[in-house]
């Protein structure tokens, strides 16, 4: 028996919906050109073709439509998975989401729920016109009722799926589509969900802690590595659920190192690090050794191609804030 090639995230995903499609009934997909073309980065490649047109649904371009026909079948029994094309294309949603989704289960008294998944391709790195690059997760960490989750490898973004289109309420489910293809993994079509709500530990260390989530994933562990060659072991925290965030993982780990650096590729005012930054004040003071250091894009929009790495944090970035807690105790 053959095991299983190597896929890309954007292949994970699209292994994930097929699963659900074929187990289970009440799964329908939706969105912009996600049918007949397969959907803009080819997420839904094929699933027409295999499911049906009443499965997988070509939607006019019309974002508020697809987020309120979402909210319509998810309260009446359905699994919907919506897809947003670009993160740019999100804001019209807001009202539903905001307004809807996630008062459901409260507007209701837990008669209704709303199992629905809003599939958002996020941030920047493609080289994409304006409106295509956002890195607004932290908009949705505010909404109360909303899980926000963003995988940063095949492996997770297979399996995190199927948990949100799993779970009975209603799920951001952000993709770096910086990272779709840019390295592949053997993820096992076995319907095996991860668990929400919690972060992995990616890599052990005990100087410093070093803290993310989707894309940048990647640069945080270039930049252990980067460390260790120095005689610094760096532990890197994917926090994968952002909300409801498992803030005990990044606390334990604090612990031990003393120190912390929070990576993001959102701007830096009010972005999720720092929410983060602020629970390790409230409960982790006397165990950090040196202030908390963010490393972030700054407070402007993701430029076009040409300053768009300018903009995301860098390795060397982060191994400078990184040194800069080691030096500071």
């Amino acid at each position: 028996m053959s095991a299983d090639p190597p896929i890309t995230l954007i292949e994970a995903i699209t292994q994930a919906l097929a699963w659900e499609l074929q187990h289970d009934d009440s799964v329908l997909v939706l969105g912009e050109d996600v049918g007949v073309n397969g959907g803009v980065f080819r997420a839904t490649n094929g699933l027409q073709q295999r499911f049906g047109e009443q499965r997988v649904l070509d939607t006019p371009l019309d974002e508020t439509t697809i987020a309120g026909l979402a909210v319509g079948l998810a309260t009446q029994g359905m699994k919907p998975v919506a897809e947003a094309q670009f993160d740019g294309f999100v804001y019209p949603m807001l009202d539903q989401i905001a307004s809807h989704a996630v008062r459901m289960r409260n507007r209701t008294r837990g008669r209704l729920h709303c199992p629905m998944v809003l599939r958002v391709p996020w941030g920047g790195g493609i080289r994409a016109p304006e409106h295509h690059s956002e890195a607004n997760e932290a908009i949705f960490t505010n909404i109360p009722g909303l899980r926000v989750v963003m995988p940063s490898s095949p492996q997770r973004a297979y399996g995190l799926l199927l948990a949100a289109i799993r779970d009975p309420d209603p799920v951001i489910y952000m993709e770096p589509k910086r990272i779709y293809r840019q390295y592949k993994e053997t993820v096992p079509d076995d319907g095996e969900a991860l668990p929400l709500d919690v972060c992995y530990v990616l890599r052990d260390g005990d100087d410093v802690t070093l803290v993310t989530w989707g894309a940048q994933v990647k640069e945080c562990l270039e930049a252990a590595d980067a460390l260790s060659a120095e005689g610094i072991e760096a532990e890197v925290i994917d926090v994968a659920t952002l909300k409801p965030l498992d803030f005990d993982t990044i606390a334990e780990s604090v612990a031990r190192t003393g120190r912390c650096v929070i990576v993001h590729e959102a701007p830096r005012t009010a972005g999720f690090g720092a929410e983060i930054a602020a629970r390790l004040a409230e409960h982790s003071m006397y165990d950090l050794l040196a202030p908390v250091e963010r490393v972030t894009g700054p407070d402007t929009h993701i430029p076009l191609f040409r300053l768009e790495m300018k903009y995301l944090p860098s390795v060397d970035k982060i191994v400078a804030a990184a040194k800069r807690t080691l030096a500071a105790s």
